[in-house]
Order: C-alpha cells, then structure tokens, then sequence
C-alpha cells in the first residue's frame, strides 16, 4: 500500500482527517515520485548486476557457503541464492515506488527467519546478503537517492535480526 493509501486509510478508520504531519508527508513524497520512479527504472535494469557484485561480495565473507556441503554449494544451489537475491531486489522497487515499507513487510519478512530456519540456511548469512546487496545498490544509485532506498534494505536485516 502506498503512503498516501495509508494515511488516508488512517484518517478514516480515525473519522478525522489527515494531520498536517500526514499532509506533509504526502507532500514529501510527492516530491520525490519522479525520483523514486528512476531509481526503481535503474534497479530493475541493473539487477543483474547488482545481484552479480552482492553474490560475489558475499562468497568472499562465507567462502564456506560455495565449499563443498554449503547451503551455494553447486550451480543449482547457486543459483537460488542469486534469485531470492533478485527477488528481494525486486521487493525493495516496491516499497520506493511506494514510499511505504508495508509491502515488504507483507511480502517479505514476515515469517522469512522460520522459513529460512527450516531450510537450513544460516539467517545470519542471509542478514550478510542483504547488506551485500545494499551495498551493491549503493554503489549504483546517486548519493543523493541514498536516504530514498537505504531504509527498505534497513528494514529488510532488521525484520531478519
């Protein structure tokens, strides 16, 4: 749900209307809509290789993941690391396109430490991904665009701690 969605969605179950702190924010991230669209252009245009220098970054902090009997062990066993490395990616457009982190709490933290846990790999590991990617990121988008997209990847190894 989108920022304004969710103001207004408050006000109502409220019966007020929004504050003025609401409104601002609304104005804020209107502001930065246009901004928020190039960002979500470039990470999608550049997941590859976001997900390339994070998988990459990773292996050299857990060498042990790549060695034999390691949660990447393999090409296949690579492979879906460096998809959910993807589609964490691709949950993260949608919380700066929607300025709002209720999207990536519904559709990917909650019960991911239980659904890790049961596969067997370490959370820690994959706290150690997300910042890999974040870092990744970070070195594609302007340093201006840093406070738009570093609070989605927070949320993400905090929702994981």
């Amino acid at each position: 749900m989108s920022l304004v969605s969710q103001i207004i969605i408050n006000a109502d179950n409220e019966l007020r209307y929004p504050s003025i702190g609401e409104l601002q924010s609304i104005q804020n991230y209107l502001k930065t809509g246009e901004q928020r669209i190039i960002i979500s252009c470039l990470l999608r245009d550049k997941e590859k290789e976001i997900v390339q220098q994070a998988s990459k970054a990773i292996f050299q902090i857990h060498p042990e993941y790549i060695a034999p009997g390691g949660n990447a062990e393999g090409a296949r066993k690579r492979s879906l690391c460096l998809r959910d490395y993807g589609w964490y990616l691709r949950v993260i457009t949608y919380g700066i396109l929607a300025g709002d982190k209720e999207s990536i709490e519904k559709i990917g933290v909650i019960g991911v430490r239980e659904m890790y846990n049961s596969l067997g790999v370490p959370i820690l590991g994959m706290i150690d991904a997300i910042k890999c990617l974040k870092q990744a990121t970070l070195e594609i988008v302007k340093k201006e665009d840093y406070t738009i997209v570093s609070p989605y990847f927070d949320f993400i190894i905090q929702g994981m701690s």
